[in-house]
């Protein structure tokens, strides 16, 4: 399950882990116009992990989820 939200100056996608046998905690991705941010708390200390990605490192990681195993480069658009 997931949710997803439109705030001023993000929009804001929750995860849900409903079906794990072992459910981790909910991670919350916030796409900004710069960047994502993605966040999950940890039970045991309540403190939340963010983590931050580029425009750029979230198109690689697009285009990874559908490539096989190797090492590549995308070439930069020129109107960017």
């Amino acid at each position: 399950m997931f949710t997803i939200e439109h705030e001023f100056d993000a929009t804001v996608i929750t995860l849900v882990d409903e079906v794990a046998s072992h459910r981790q905690e909910d991670i919350t991705i916030n796409a900004f116009e710069d960047c994502v941010t993605i966040e999950q708390a940890d039970p045991d200390s309540g403190e939340v992990s963010t983590v931050t990605l580029s425009n750029a490192q979230l198109r690689d990681l697009g285009a990874a989820l559908d490539l096989p195993e190797g090492i590549y480069q995308i070439a930069a658009a020129k109107d960017r």
